[in-house]
């Protein structure tokens, strides 16, 4: 496999992530957090850092509306469910953990 090929392998996969994610907006944040220690948030702060590495003019809006489809602002109020107080612990327990 070239590097280009293992790029373009890379990014399908991410793009497909993106869209699992998309599919799935049910699932909230801190689910994920909680269960697999990232969030749709840290992939866009990730973008945010490689954009800054490639010399890329990204800021922090756009990097959510590339990862959540849409403004964060409008995600937040049609998808974005309050937290539960047993979803709140888990996520102070594991913090701790680290």
């Amino acid at each position: 496999m070239s590097p280009e090929q293992k790029t373009q392998l890379e990014a399908a996969a991410f793009r497909r992530l993106l869209q699992h994610l998309d599919n799935r907006k049910d699932v909230q944040n801190i689910e994920l957090m909680n269960l697999a220690g990232f969030c749709r948030n840290c992939l866009s702060k990730w973008m945010m850092t490689e954009a800054i590495a490639l010399d890329v003019d990204l800021d922090s809006n756009q990097a959510r509306e590339l990862v959540y489809g849409m403004p964060y602002s409008q995600w937040k109020a049609n998808h974005q469910r309050p937290a539960t107080a047993e979803q709140l612990a888990t996520f102070d327990a594991l913090q701790v953990a680290k």
